[in-house]
């Protein structure tokens, strides 16, 4: 006879999880004595939120399975942030929710939470074990969804059913079948008709591409195609492709932006790309997505298509025509070269009073390793980041993109240096992002976590600073009044410095990366930055400039000629 809390914990070490991060407490001590026992390693993180996502972090960058486990209500419900984030992502999360013991449940008990209500709309299982003999099946399927489908499972469990026994006899067990998805024959055919004809063929290609690069790269050449990726894709698009020319959208560049608005025909492979005023209004738009629920869902598609990425252009391939010249790829190509020269040149520092934050991300380009780890928080630190580091086929990128929280970095590269603890871990951390959850620092000391934290301290939630100008209202609501963050590292245990002139950053920077353990710089950077989009519309002009009035107006013309000198007069 084995304990429930011994079945759970057994199934989980089956199904290939190493870590289990959370905060022990009263309906799951059984449980954690259970992993005290076992191979899982128990991560004791300060806050709940921290640990789904140092979870998420593990598993979107190994593709296995993590854990994460809380107490009762309120324990459950601060997991809810991170275990979003990891839903939308793809991260396959499994969270144990512990609940109050059944005699008192439905009483109005204290810490009773409906936890199915709450985890059935960010996840792809949510389940009770009603009883013991329920626990290894239960589990078992949590884990295999979690797997399969790429997302969180939540297993729910009273505090006392972790005590009571089963003998567990039926050997329930999770499997990982492997299967190829494709388009049938005919829907190729037609396929190949359209691209055969089309003359300006622009490929957008998200994360759905994800182990299928080389095929879509064959795809480009053979098209004479320009390739737009997605944020999400730039770790594994970006580098050794020749038809790359950058991303769409927001944080775009301008080649990535008009391969998308002046094509004759959108070839969407694997992306769910959100905003529809990034698609073109008169091309054909043709999506291939393993997800039918997906097809045209952001813009209004001429053809849609199921299938993997890599399996179906494998089978496209032979029905193509070779191109003769390629001069629509050619100029954007030209393009995405100027695009280049033009963010190298923002990076450049000529003020060594100041520091934008752009030259803080390019000295981090050149300084961090090649197979370094980076995390950004939502907001500006993301910009930097997917702008000014560069992707090289070893470095792996994670951001906040589809939930879009703050407060993500940090976390989610404490999950990932667990789970790679021989590689550089960098989390790109913005002032507002890192306040928000700063206790976790004593996380990183006390469980030995050498991450390094590069803070873009411009005292604001400057991201938002940033919309509220672009909107021509007065930015409200958006200063911070912080510490030195660098001592506050060090009160906490951790290497810490500040940095407040650009001639200081490089050195600080080196002895930030080289820092044994979980280190922490804090760099004071331009407050006055714009996150210029790939293409200026009239309103965001008139806008900005309304701002400008506003402000002199209101007796901040300081503030109009900082944003003027810092942005425009470089």
């Amino acid at each position: 006879m084995s304990t429930v809390s011994e079945i759970i914990a057994d199934t989980l070490v089956q199904a290939g999880a190493k870590r289990c991060y959370g905060i022990v407490g009263d309906t799951i001590n059984h449980f954690t004595d259970a992993v005290r026992r076992s191979s899982l390693e128990w991560v004791h993180v300060r806050h709940e939120e921290v640990g789904a996502l140092a979870a998420g972090g593990e598993s979107y960058l190994t593709g296995e399975l993590s854990v994460c486990a809380g107490t009762a209500g309120p324990g459950s419900l601060h997991f809810l942030n991170g275990i979003f984030e990891s839903h939308r992502n793809g991260a396959p999360v499994l969270l144990i929710a512990s609940n109050i013991d059944r005699p008192e449940q439905g009483l109005g008990f204290p810490q009773e939470v409906d936890q199915k209500k709450l985890y059935e709309q960010c996840s792809v299982f949510c389940e009770t074990v009603s009883h013991p003999d329920q626990a290894r099946r239960i589990v078992t399927q949590a884990a295999q969804a979690a797997l399969n489908r790429r997302g969180v499972a939540v297993v729910i469990v009273n505090g006392d059913t972790f005590k009571h026994t089963s003998e567990d006899a039926i050997p329930w067990a999770v499997h990982r079948p492997r299967s190829l998805a494709r388009p049938v024959d005919q829907e190729l055919d037609q396929l190949a008709e359209k691209l055969n004809n089309a003359k300006k063929i622009t490929i957008y290609a998200g994360i759905g591409c994800r182990g299928a690069q080389d095929a879509v790269i064959k795809l480009g050449r053979k098209l004479g195609a320009p390739i737009v990726h997605t944020t999400r894709a730039k770790e594994f698009l970006e580098p050794n492709n020749p038809c790359n020319v950058g991303m769409n959208g927001i944080l775009g560049n301008p080649a990535g932006y008009r391969a998308v608005m002046t094509c004759d025909l959108l070839f969407c492979l694997g992306t769910d790309f959100a905003y529809t005023q990034f698609y073109p209004e008169n091309a054909t738009i043709i999506q291939l997505d393993i997800d039918a629920t997906h097809i045209g869902r952001r813009a209004a598609v001429d053809m849609g298509l199921v299938g993997d990425v890599g399996a179906s252009v494998d089978a496209l391939l032979p029905r193509l025509e070779p191109r003769k010249g390629s001069t629509f790829l050619d100029e954007l190509r030209a393009r995405y070269t100027e695009d280049l020269e033009q963010l190298a040149k923002r990076g450049e520092e000529p003020d060594p009073t100041l520091i934008h934050p752009q030259f803080v991300a390019q000295t981090l380009d050149e300084l961090a390793a090649v197979d370094a780890v980076f995390t950004a928080d939502g907001g500006s630190p993301m910009v930097w980041l997917l702008r000014h580091l560069h992707a090289n086929g070893r470095r792996a990128f994670l951001t906040s993109l589809l939930h879009g929280t703050m407060a993500n970095a940090y976390p989610q590269a404490l999950g990932i240096a667990k789970a790679y603890p021989g590689r550089q871990v960098i989390a790109l951390c913005g002032d507002g992002g890192l306040t928000m959850l700063l206790g976790d620092l004593l996380t990183l000391v006390q469980e030995k976590i050498p991450v390094k934290l590069l803070v873009f301290n411009n005292q604001s939630l400057g991201f938002v600073e940033m919309e509220q100008r672009i909107e021509g209202l007065l930015d409200s609501f958006t200063e911070l009044q912080n510490p030195d963050f660098g001592q506050l590292a060090q009160i906490c245990g951790l290497w810490g410095e500040r940095v407040e002139n650009a001639e200081d950053l490089t050195d600080a920077m080196e002895r930030l990366l080289a820092a044994d353990g979980p280190a922490l710089l804090d760099v004071r950077v331009n407050r006055m930055e714009l996150v210029m989009p790939p293409e200026v519309t009239a309103q965001q002009v008139s806008s900005t400039a309304l701002f400008g009035l506003k402000a002199l107006l209101g007796g901040r013309a300081d503030e109009v000629i900082d944003l003027v000198k810092n942005n425009l007069l470089r």
